[in-house]
Parts: structure tokens; C-alpha cells; sequence
């Protein structure tokens, strides 16, 4: 039997943050339901007057990054005389690089990791670089990336790749066809981290079928066959294995973990330049 949980996020700026702090708290207990109360750019008394109210009528958890004091101080006091806990998700932090910097926070301003300064622009181009080349497209100004995905089709390298575009990595993915051989370019560059994507054949096949049904194809072709689709994987490893590809499975992973698996690979091929 689970447990129903309230769980109000309020924020004066986009609630992002809150919002992927609530989810990975979350996600550590079993048997929750939790029934999520998002406020977000709560800018005015008006405005938090109302959510309070909501939360009256729906008690439970009270999350919050709210930096102006005075909401503050109305939103924790008006908690307290509802007896609901009510908690500062990132005072811990702030508090802990005031003490490591020696240095007070600055003037309290909503949003300020949102501000459009060059790292968002350059997340900007990266997402338009990456969109611009999807599946194969434009494979003449792959030296521009910084990553090239390459697997057979259904391994999650569009959604992988737009993932790492949002952290601010130039991605291009190419789609694995033993028929259809990958351009030279590929076996050509020296900028772009070239990464394999493999999964397991069974899953692979379950996930081609239920594609296959939502558009309404016939289920049973050599895209689904399982020979067919061992001889593409096996393609795939030994194109990756020949030349010296890291691979990532993604059977069991999510595009996150998938996508923070790719990020070390960076990581780990930018210490070894900086090294050599």
C-alpha cells in the first residue's frame, strides 16, 4: 500500500532546480505517491497568498528557493502556525560556500543561474548544432562537435544527444546501417569524441515492435527479426572495437545516466590531453 504525500515546490524564479531536488529525494523511497504542487516565479503577496491558501487545503512538505527575505519569512512563518514543514532546499549549500569562500552570498536576486550570460548562448548553439545534425544530416561539419554518437537505430542517440546539448555539448549522431556504410568523415575525425551506443537485442527488438505498432506498420519485418538484428549489433561492436570506440550500453540506463556516462568519457579523454 503506498503512501499519498502533498509535496508543494514553490520559486520565484523557473523551479527548476526545486523541482529536480524534489525528484531525486523522491525517487530514494518506495510505495510513495507523490501528488506534486508546483509554483513557480512567485513574485508577489498577492501571489503566495494564494498559494498558501492551496496549501492549507492540501497539508504536506513545503519546499522553497526563494530568496526575497520578506516572502521568505511569510511563507516559514505562516507554515509554522500550520504545523507543516517547511525547508530552504538550497541554504545548506549556500551556506556551506559562504563558510568555504569566506564570503556573504550576494544581494539576493531570483533566477540568477538563468542569467543570459556567454555559458547560455553557447547551450543555445550547441542545441542548434545538435538538432541540425540528427541522424546522418550534414556529416560535412562533424569536426565542429564535440561528441558523434553512433549506434543501429533505436539506442537512444537523438534523445541521448539533445540531452548533452542542454549541458552545453555539440553532438552529432549517426545511425548504424551494415547495408548503408557510415561516410569516411566518420573514421576522420580528430576533434569530436566518437561514442558507441549498444543495447541489449531482446529490449532493442521489444522497443522496435512497439514502434512499429504506433505507426501502425506491419510488426514483423527484418527490423524486428532477431538474426537480422543480431547481425546489425554485431556490425555495430565491431565497427566500435576497430577502431577503438568507447562504448556505453544503455540497456538498463536512463538518457541521464546514459548522457553523465558520455560526459565522464569526455572528462576522462580531456585529462588525458591535458596530461600528454
Amino acid at each position: 500500500m503506498s503512501t499519498r504525500l502533498h509535496l508543494h515546490l514553490l520559486s520565484d524564479s523557473t523551479g527548476e532546480t526545486l523541482e529536480m531536488i524534489a525528484k531525486a529525494a523522491i525517487a530514494q523511497f518506495e510505495g510513495v505517491e507523490a501528488v506534486k504542487h508546483f509554483w513557480p516565479m512567485i513574485r508577489s503577496g498577492a501571489n503566495l497568498e494564494r498559494i498558501l491558501s492551496e496549501i492549507a487545503q492540501n497539508p504536506g512538505l513545503v519546499l522553497f528557493t526563494l530568496v526575497n527575505p520578506e516572502t521568505r519569512r511569510t511563507l516559514e512563518t505562516r507554515c509554522r502556525a500550520m504545523n507543516l514543514p517547511a525547508l530552504a532546499v538550497l541554504d545548506p549549500v549556500t551556506h556551506a560556500l559562504s563558510n568555504m569562500l569566506g564570503q556573504a552570498a550576494v544581494v539576493a536576486r531570483p533566477g540568477r543561474q538563468h542569467i543570459l550570460d556567454a555559458a547560455y548562448f553557447a547551450r543555445v548553439d550547441a542545441i542548434q548544432f545538435t538538432i541540425a545534425h540528427d541522424d546522418g544530416v550534414s556529416w560535412e561539419n562533424w569536426e565542429e562537435a564535440d561528441i558523434v554518437l553512433a549506434g543501429v537505430s533505436r539506442t537512444s542517440k537523438t534523445p541521448t544527444s539533445i540531452y548533452l546539448a542542454n549541458r552545453g555539448y555539440k553532438v552529432a549522431n549517426i545511425p548504424l546501417v551494415p547495408e548503408s556504410p557510415p561516410p569516411p568523415k566518420l573514421f576522420q575525425l580528430e576533434h569530436p569524441l566518437v561514442v558507441g551506443l549498444t543495447t541489449n537485442i531482446e529490449r532493442l527488438i521489444a522497443i522496435r515492435r512497439n514502434r512499429l505498432l504506433s505507426l501502425n506498420q506491419a510488426p514483423e519485418t527484418d527490423y524486428v527479426d532477431q538474426e537480422a538484428v543480431a547481425r546489425e549489433m554485431a556490425y555495430a561492436r565491431r565497427l566500435f572495437a576497430d577502431n577503438g570506440w568507447p562504448v556505453v550500453d544503455v540497456t538498463r540506463r536512463s538518457i541521464e545516466e546514459a548522457a553523465a556516462a558520455i560526459i565522464n568519457l569526455c572528462n576522462e579523454r580531456r585529462e588525458e590531453v591535458q596530461c600528454s
